[in-house]
């Protein structure tokens, strides 16, 4: 980011953050006794938690905001701002800051106050009736407050934890201009018609259901078609490139993950199974890892076999908390594209350079091809493992991998996973956001938990490096992305169903089984081979333009239009996303062929 776009971005986060001032001098003023706990200004805009547990109606009910309220908060902003704007700058020994929580009853602030360093100057602003402890720095004028809009209320725990109470989180979006704002909003109702959960149930692509369970979705045969055909490219492509196929157990002993780290770090997380049998513990997968490090150690290895790259894609089991559960983007059963290298020291440059080629090609031939790189280090917290030397090894190494492959990449201190500094990969879709999405992760605390070693040249026993890798990560959550940035338009190679034949009357079957025979000799050969056409016929008696409007509704991306005219001149009409043609039915196949 260049000085001048970091400048522009500090500007805008003042008003942003000033913005979460007025709206709390807002409620201030609008429910006496509300209390707060933070508001910091946020990507597009800002939000406020409050605590209106003390804030009562005429009848001594506790009031509730909901986004019904919205409005006449987001006027009473406006009268704020109007009324002229000072941000009034005070400081307060930590004994005054307490003395002042206390008095004004906003027990939250009295626990931020009490983590503050004994000797730390605590800095406060006022705006109106409202005070704040507050860093800043903020706007000093009303103009340049810009465009706001408040935009939704939700629930929150103090904090993030969940056995702290629960706050209401009011969120607004700020942009310099009136455009920006309006720009936002626009994309915010594409965003709701794109939306997955809505998709998936309108196209027949996957449900929840309540008696199996939250966050473990069930994929009809059409999103069962999607999902198989995104992995199967993906194995495709890592196959090319010299991985090979594994298969490891849904299940395993907890001693497999005490002994890579993952128990210490994400026990939390794990599904328990109890043997009745033998009263032993198992867990529910939750990742791939320590499962092919063990296929890698199970016989001797040597230098000539180097690289070993193993893939597979697996479903393994995470116990989310279900308020972070949503449609496919955060699932408890998530099925991985994994890959795992075991590599020599000198090796791991081109290993990367393969994975980010591999990557490069998946999301360009999804139509996502504008990629940026999050080179992910360790920060300065002891939750990392393994030797530091090694870490400032590794991270020099993807860094330099990242500056070779012409990566438009940014680094972020305290991203690493705890056993090493990895690239992860930012995706954007049709409508600017941006998603992460896959990942190459070099690891070298696994090789040495699991005693992992090859034969040098020298007869001595090595150990190697392992580069952790996913093309698509979660297919669920990729596909969450996927069906957003398509709107359910998915490339012809993908689509669940392809093609389908709709029919003007009875008279024309005789050549729909000839048309229908010409689609069964159909197999796509790019970017997925062997892919065999999927079709259907509408043959049921409802008008041509019912008919047509269904296969639309489905998004289907090529309709065949067969009418008596159609059959007389042995052509078919051929109804594509924005154009319409007449084909030959003698090219037909080549037609086909030529959209994957």
């Amino acid at each position: 980011m260049s000085s001048t776009e970091s400048f522009e971005t500090e500007r805008v986060d003042r008003m942003r953050h000033t913005l979460s001032h007025v709206m709390a001098t807002a409620l201030t003023e609008m429910y006496p006794g509300i209390q707060f706990g933070v508001g910091p200004a946020i990507k597009d805009g800002f939000y406020y938690d409050v605590d209106l547990s003390r804030v009562k109606t005429k009848n001594n009910e506790v009031v509730k905001i909901s986004d019904a309220d919205l409005p006449k908060i987001e006027k009473k902003m406006r009268g704020v701002i109007a009324r002229g704007f000072e941000m009034q700058y005070s400081e307060k020994s930590r004994a005054e800051a307490l003395d002042w929580a206390k008095q004004s009853g906003q027990d939250f602030k009295v626990e931020l106050i009490n983590e503050l360093p004994e000797d730390e100057v605590i800095s406060f602003y006022q705006l109106g009736d409202f005070t704040d402890l507050c860093k800043g720095p903020h706007i000093v004028s009303a103009k340049e407050v810009g465009a706001f809009k408040l935009m939704r209320v939700a629930g929150a725990y103090w904090r993030g934890d969940e056995n702290k109470p629960m706050l209401t989180r009011i969120y607004g979006v700020a942009f310099e201009t009136e455009d920006e704002l309006k720009e936002y909003l626009e994309r915010i109702e594409e965003a709701k018609a794109r939306d997955h959960r809505k998709l998936g149930k309108e196209l027949d692509l996957f449900c929840f259901s309540d008696l199996v369970g939250a966050g473990l979705p069930l994929f009809s045969p059409r999103g069962t078609v999607l999902r198989e055909m995104m992995s199967g490219y993906s194995l495709s492509l890592r196959g090319a490139s010299g991985f090979e196929k594994v298969w490891t157990p849904n299940i395993t002993k907890m001693d497999l993950y005490k002994t890579s780290g993952h128990y210490a770090k994400f026990g939390d997380e794990l599904f328990i199974v109890h043997s009745q049998v033998n009263g032993e513990n198992f867990a529910l997968k939750p990742m791939n890892c320590p499962h092919h490090a063990q296929i890698f150690a199970s016989r001797p290895r040597t230098y000539k076999e180097m690289p070993v790259r193993y893939m597979e894609a697996t479903t393994d089991y995470r116990d989310e908390k279900s308020g972070e559960l949503g449609g496919l983007s955060r699932v408890r059963s998530l099925t991985q594209d994994d890959s795992h290298v075991f590599c020599r020291k000198s090796q791991i440059e081109d290993e990367i350079k393969n994975l980010i080629r591999i990557v490069r090609e998946l999301y360009a031939t999804v139509g996502m091809g504008k990629l940026r790189a999050r080179l992910s280090y360790r920060s300065d917290e002891d939750k990392y493992l393994g030797d530091m030397s090694l870490w400032e090894m590794a991270q020099a190494q993807i860094k330099s991998a990242a500056i070779d492959n012409g990566l438009d990449f940014f680094e972020a201190e305290g991203e690493a996973a705890f056993y090493g500094p990895k690239i992860d990969f930012m995706a954007e879709d049709a409508i600017g956001r941006e998603h992460q999405v896959a990942t190459v992760q070099l690891d070298f605390v696994q090789p040495e938990r699991f005693d992992l070693n090859f034969v040098n040249e020298k007869g001595e026993k090595e150990r190697p490096v392992m580069v952790h890798h996913a093309t698509l990560g979660s297919i669920e959550r990729f596909l969450s992305v996927f069906i957003e940035h398509t709107a359910g338009w998915f490339p012809f190679w993908c689509a669940p169903e392809q093609v389908r034949i709709v029919t003007v009357n009875d008279g024309v079957l005789d050549y729909v089984s000839e048309i229908e025979d010409v689609l069964k000799q159909i197999v796509l050969d790019k970017p997925l081979k062997y892919n065999e056409l999927r079709f259907t016929t509408d043959k049921t008696d409802d008008s041509l333009g019912k008919k047509i409007r269904r296969a639309t509704s489905m998004k289907i991306p090529v309709i065949l239009v067969v009418g008596p005219k159609d059959m007389e001149a042995r052509t078919v009409s051929v109804r594509l996303k924005d154009e319409e043609k007449t084909v030959d039915l003698k090219s037909l196949s080549d037609f086909l062929k030529a959209l994957a």
